[in-house]
């Protein structure tokens, strides 16, 4: 059996172990091992390589980004900066169409600038939002899938988790890729606001209970309204630390990592002030913390020590000569690609699909040359659609989880988030076909 036939044989194996339930560290660790010393013919080697994998895979200062930015978001999250930043998008958007849903998009879209997690806003907004707009007519179905729709925004609107995984598989800069997300990121936002707005005009009774009582409620100009200091006062905390992370790291003032930390530092400070953070939530942040960090470092050093055994089994070239003997072009790649991930996102994990694919696929698509900035912002897109889609979905199942209504079921959400996959599949589309959408800040 040739060298190619056993590698491919170990994707297989390794897909099929992580469908069975194994942890896709364990999974990755498990097959690529199994695949150098096969490969080989040398159980030491595998040993070998596998010692200097797991010093030289996280060795780098650039991975104490991942901690830092964790750090980050749960302290943002234990702050109730999320819950201050949705009340205040909707007392300045409440007279629009859809004003909820459009505050809950607008809020997750700041959110999304200092958490880097899409699970973190789900379960944020699952707590704030779905009860406000349940109150104010919204159907409580819609309310949920209007949450976990906006809530992906959380992986590409810098800093996000997911971007910062893709530039280590991919040996990109993480601060590119930061800039590489920023258009994408507010095009789907737009995307969501038109989508919103436009459901509710053509079809109101998938928005609302009451359309006429929920129209004469928005109009209506004697509701109390939020004064500008007290608006000022809860906006402050999450424009100051967007401003410090982002504003340092793109105009080069801070290096990914130092930005990572000034942005814990500011998230501290927030939640010191606002008292928001005893001895026992500060235990809670730190165990949490050191938790996904420890995960995300594991899952890493199984990627690079996955990416080497398919580099042994020359695998990354055998399927880019495959790719070229169809006579597949840079988008006709693309879209392969795209639809693979798809599927995928359908049984799996957003972080197992990229540390599976984007060590087959990245050097492929270098050698097309595909700029690895904008391909990763595609990449991240198709992951993201997966976190929608049934019978996975995860952001759904967080949503429906955080809320434990027995009255919205799990299909209703997921009917409520087909708009939002609609307005995912033609920003995935423009991006491909358009890469400066990606570039043009790089």
């Amino acid at each position: 059996m040739t060298t190619l036939a056993i590698g491919f044989i170990l994707i297989a194996v390794l897909v099929g172990l992580v469908l069975l339930g194994m942890q896709i560290a364990y999974a990755l660790l498990a097959v690529a091992f199994a695949g150098i010393w096969i490969i080989r013919n040398n159980m030491d080697l595998a040993f070998k390589m596998l010692e200097l994998t797991a010093y030289s895979g996280i060795a780098d200062y650039l991975f104490a980004t991942i901690p830092l930015f964790v750090l980050m978001g749960l302290l943002v999250n234990v702050s109730n900066v999320g819950r201050d930043t949705f009340e205040v998008a909707e007392e300045l958007l409440r007279r629009m169409i859809c004003g909820l849903g459009v505050a809950t998009v607008a809020a997750n879209t700041i959110f999304a600038a200092v958490t880097g997690v899409s699970i973190a806003s789900a379960a944020v907004f699952t707590r704030v939002a779905v009860p406000e707009m349940t109150r104010h007519g919204y159907r409580p179905a819609f309310s949920a899938g209007t949450v976990a729709g906006s809530s992906v925004l959380g992986m590409l609107i810098p800093p996000s988790l997911l971007l910062i995984i893709y530039g280590v598989l991919a040996e990109v800069s993480i601060g590119g890729m930061f800039l590489a997300g920023i258009l994408p990121g507010l095009m789907l936002a737009g995307g969501f606001v038109a989508m919103l707005i436009g459901v509710t005009i053509l079809f109101p009774r998938f928005v609302l209970t009451n359309p006429a009582a929920t129209k004469a409620r928005r109009l209506d100009i004697d509701v109390e309204k939020m004064p500008p200091y007290t608006m000022l006062g809860k906006l402050t905390p999450i424009i100051l630390l967007v401003v410090l992370v982002l504003g340092g790291l793109y105009t080069g003032y801070f290096t990914p990592t130092e930005a990572g930390g000034i942005g814990a530092f500011g998230a501290l400070i927030v939640a010191l002030l606002r008292k928001s953070l005893d001895r026992k939530r500060l235990w809670e942040v730190m165990k949490q913390t050191a938790i996904i960090s420890v995960s995300i470092l594991l899952l890493l050093i199984a990627a690079s020590f996955y990416s080497r055994m398919l580099s042994i089994a020359g695998l990354p070239n055998a399927i880019a000569g495959l790719v070229q003997g169809f006579g597949f072009g840079p988008m006709g790649f693309l879209f392969v690609y795209t639809v693979i991930i798809l599927l995928m996102g359908m049984i799996l994990d957003s972080t197992s699909i990229l540390l599976i694919m984007v060590p087959i696929a990245a050097p492929i698509a270098q050698g097309m040359g595909i700029d690895l900035s904008h391909f990763g912002i595609i990449t991240v897109l198709a992951v993201e659609i997966g976190l929608l889609t049934p019978p996975f979905g995860i952001s759904v199942f967080t949503v429906h989880n955080t809320l434990n209504d027995p009255n919205i079921s799990v299909e209703q959400i997921f009917a409520a988030t087909l708009p939002f996959v609609g307005v995912m599949l033609i920003v995935l589309l423009v991006v491909s076909v358009f890469p400066i959408t990606a570039t043009a800040f790089l």
